[in-house]
């Protein structure tokens, strides 16, 4: 069996898994769970040394992302470090409205994958996760991007994982609210992704204990 069959064998049984988690939800005939949160419009515009700018996102945009709440933002350093922000959240996955992985969206917007793999990131809180990283490029410009999946509590680099514990917490907490999370730094000349990751890495440890406000535990 080629990679490509071993990965749609594995996306369509978690498919299988979403939909049959969907049913016994539908069954229990109760509203699915959706905690109280602050909406992503309310995120700082200051994170530490850094300072945002909101990047507007088309209709268009919105139609091909489905019903969620989305957040786009440039930051930057008085020094000139930027860094960009996406978070994407849905308070339901039920009706197939689900989460687009970077994998297909890098492409479509015209970067190419020059290096994946994952990196594990210490927490503030001395806790670890594991999260996506990407080297891409697009004709003469390269940048560094970090991407996870997170609900309720859990982080998770596999897109596979992320949406396993949300079959388990569909049916444990009638819940199917989640998120993707990812941080992009350009990387200005070729001796410099180490730099780009310094900051993606310090952005990270600023941004992430503040996410349990915008995508509930």
């Amino acid at each position: 069996m080629n990679q490509i069959a071993k990965h749609w064998l594995r996306f369509s049984a978690v498919l299988l898994l979403l939909a049959a988690a969907a049913l016994i939800i539908h069954a229990h005939d109760k509203p699915e769970i959706t905690p109280p949160r602050l909406p992503l419009s309310s995120f700082p515009m200051k994170v530490a040394g850094w300072h945002g700018t909101s990047v507007p996102i088309t209709a268009a945009e919105l139609a091909v992302l489905g019903p969620g709440e989305f957040l786009m933002r440039d930051y930057e350093t008085s020094t000139g470090d930027p860094v960009s922000l996406y978070i994407a959240y849905f308070p339901s996955q039920r009706t197939g409205d689900t989460i687009h992985s970077p994998k297909n969206c890098l492409p479509g917007s015209g970067w190419s994958p020059l290096e994946s793999g994952e990196l594990e990131v210490r927490n503030p809180d001395g806790s670890t996760m594991t999260v996506n990283r990407y080297i891409v490029s697009k004709g003469l410009s390269r940048a560094l991007v970090l991407y996870w999946y997170q609900a309720h509590g859990h982080v998770a680099a596999s897109e596979y994982m992320a949406k396993l514990r949300l079959v388990e917490d569909a049916i444990r907490m009638n819940r199917t609210d989640g998120a993707l999370v990812h941080i992009v730094v350009p990387v200005s000349t070729p001796s410099g992704l180490n730099q780009a990751q310094h900051t993606a890495l310090a952005f990270l440890a600023k941004v992430q204990p503040m996410l349990d406000q915008y995508i509930p535990r």
